[in-house]
């Protein structure tokens, strides 16, 4: 396959195949453009096997679109409304989507066997070179929620040349202190856990409310068949590590946005970890009315933002921005300093017009919309 970009147009409307059967043939040579639907892979790693869906434009001029799920959800339940959504699509027609699902949480998983050892999200975290080799991905933006979110930056903070943006959903870089620690011992022993779950992925409101959304994946969850995977990879963030971020010694070397929704279980979480960034290159956005999981309530307000991340990496230029301009309730702007190894302006520009790139002072964003 030459290194020219070539183009496969995705039916985004087509669902994602799922499951992963044990005899799916398990692909060892590098990816290869083969049809006009999402493609499903078993990517073989040092630490195992990733199941990985990609579709979308290839094209090796621009970095892809990395995603990784929170617990309780894969790359389908927690990102299929964002990417499928209408203004989403002039991004998808332009970048590679991967979706990762983490070990044994795709559709139709089997279910590991008793005192199965489950990897370290750190672990995890080494796994995802191999899919950017299988995939001859050089670099990528990452799009990360919850536990997603966690690994994401383990991977970016050991391969800082291989990410050039992140957006990281409900973060929480903090390891569980002994507080936590014994409030979900006690939680394990009231709730079954798909409660458990569900206080994690939604806010109180939600819960008290029981949305539709909240109904829809509390049935999916207390219904999955590879339930006893979902308990390992509950267990295993819940026994992360801090991340130990730290704004002196800036961290992340990329650009990043951080996107909370207001009264989110993660809030706090959130707002910690914007106050541990580097503010040059840090934007946060916290949405109103967005509730837990923002990219299944708010995908138009995120595309929007999205775009205007993605512009400032210096993608997709001349995309013209006009939903979240109307809504949004302030005008703000945050520009990032320039990485000595890359060469592109980094500026992420909202102003009260859509496609209007105003100066920006450096600080970081903060915005309800």
């Amino acid at each position: 396959m030459t290194t020219e970009m070539q183009e496969i147009a995705i039916t985004e409307e087509k669902p994602l195949l799922t499951g992963q059967t044990d005899g799916a043939k398990k692909l060892k040579t590098h990816w290869r453009p083969c049809g006009r639907r999402p493609q499903e892979h078993s990517v073989e790693t040092p630490h195992g096997v990733l199941h990985v869906t990609l579709h979308g434009t290839r094209t090796t001029r621009r970095p892809a679109i990395l995603t990784f799920h929170d617990v309780g959800l894969d790359g389908k339940s927690c990102f299929s409304p964002l990417f499928k959504f209408d203004e989403m699509q002039e991004i998808v027609k332009n970048f590679t989507l991967i979706h990762i699902d983490a070990p044994g949480q795709e559709e139709g998983a089997a279910a590991y066997p008793t005192g199965f050892q489950y990897p370290s999200m750190d672990t995890v975290a080494e796994m995802i070179p191999s899919v950017l080799q299988f995939f001859n991905f050089r670099t990528v933006i990452g799009v990360g929620v919850g536990a997603g979110a966690y690994v994401l930056s383990k991977f970016t903070l050991a391969n800082p040349d291989s990410v050039e943006g992140l957006v990281l959903i409900n973060i929480d870089t903090n390891a569980r202190g002994w507080m936590d620690w014994a409030a979900q011992k006690l939680t394990s022993v009231t709730s079954s856990l798909s409660e458990q779950i569900l206080t994690h992925l939604f806010s109180q409101e939600e819960l008290s409310a029981n949305t539709e959304l909240v109904q829809a994946h509390r049935d999916r969850i207390s219904k999955a068949s590879n339930l006893i995977n979902v308990e390992l990879l509950w267990k295993t963030y819940n026994s992360r590590r801090d991340l130990n971020i730290d704004r002196s010694s800036c961290t992340f070397k990329c650009p990043v946005m951080l996107v909370v929704g207001d009264q989110a279980p993660y809030e706090d979480a959130a707002v910690e970890c914007n106050s541990k960034m580097d503010p040059t290159t840090t934007s946060f956005l916290k949405m109103a009315d967005a509730g837990g999981l923002p990219q299944l309530t708010q995908p138009a307000k995120l595309t929007e933002a999205f775009k205007y991340f993605i512009q400032g990496m210096g993608y997709m230029a001349s995309s013209c921005m006009t939903r979240l301009s109307r809504s949004r309730t302030t005008s703000l702007s945050s520009s990032y300093s320039m990485d000595g190894s890359r060469s592109r302006s980094r500026t992420l520009s909202q102003g009260s017009q859509g496609g209007q790139m105003p100066p920006s002072p450096s600080q970081t964003m903060e915005v309800s919309c």
